[in-house]
């Protein structure tokens, strides 16, 4: 097979696999997000204020085609495992091919995975290149956000919302669903805090954060950017 055909296959088949990620392949029933309140408007520190998330939770209410693509909304599909649209998708596809063309030294990591989405794709990424000896880490509580104890994080009570907490057993389902649940996929468990500094022999090549809070977010800063590798890359 010559190396145009290979690559045409790969691709065929990451973008598959975004696509379904995304809930965009999903038909019937795809465009319902789970029962919640109309809508919960929720401060975001990461925007200049007033600029405000909106997170959809309502029953019935269809979820914007343009988001789905974009990924510039926060809305949850009730098929699909991630909140990403397929552009942010196309990016961590982009950084995880990066550094493996560039053969940066390290393994991925997430922070904060929800369904599991984001290290699904990275994992098919590795799948799709033949790499079998860098490994993907998801890290989460896999119980939902915690509460707020920093004042940069007062604006939040997304700790109170149980649409967030997904299961341990839940992610490991999902990755099996894409036939990509082996050793070299390894889950975190635990709040950040306390569970990351228990990483620091590791090395990294892409390192993505997605704690949604600054007390999350620091702590990946604090506990997995030392461990980056020089061409490494930290997403967002």
């Amino acid at each position: 097979m010559s190396a145009g055909e290979q690559a045409r296959l790969r691709g065929l088949y990451l973008d598959a696999v975004k696509r379904s990620l995304a809930g965009i392949n999903c038909r019937s029933g795809s465009d319902l997000v789970p029962s919640g309140a109309d809508a919960l408007l929720v401060e975001t520190p990461w925007e200049p204020p007033p600029a405000r998330v909106r997170l959809v939770l309502a029953k019935e209410k269809r979820i914007d085609t343009d988001a789905k693509l974009t990924g510039d909304h926060l809305q949850f599909p009730a098929d699909g495992q991630t909140m990403l649209g397929l552009r942010r998708l196309d990016q961590l596809q982009q950084c995880a091919t990066t550094v493996i063309e560039e053969d940066v030294p390290g393994d991925f990591i997430e922070t904060g995975v929800w369904r599991g989405g984001a290290v699904i794709l990275l994992r098919a990424v590795l799948e799709a290149y033949g790499e079998r000896t860098r490994r993907v880490w998801a890290a989460d509580s896999f119980q939902g956000l915690p509460a707020p104890s920093l004042e940069e994080d007062a604006w939040s009570d997304l700790h109170r919302h149980e649409e967030l907490a997904v299961s341990e057993d839940e992610v490991r389902a999902n990755f099996a669903l894409y036939d990509l649940l082996d050793d070299q996929v390894r889950l975190v468990v635990g709040w950040f805090g306390q569970t990351l500094p228990r990483l620091q022999a590791e090395r990294w090549s892409l390192v993505r954060l997605d704690g949604d809070l600054y007390e999350s977010t620091w702590d990946g800063l604090e506990h997995l950017y030392p461990q980056l590798s020089p061409g490494g890359l930290l997403d967002r």
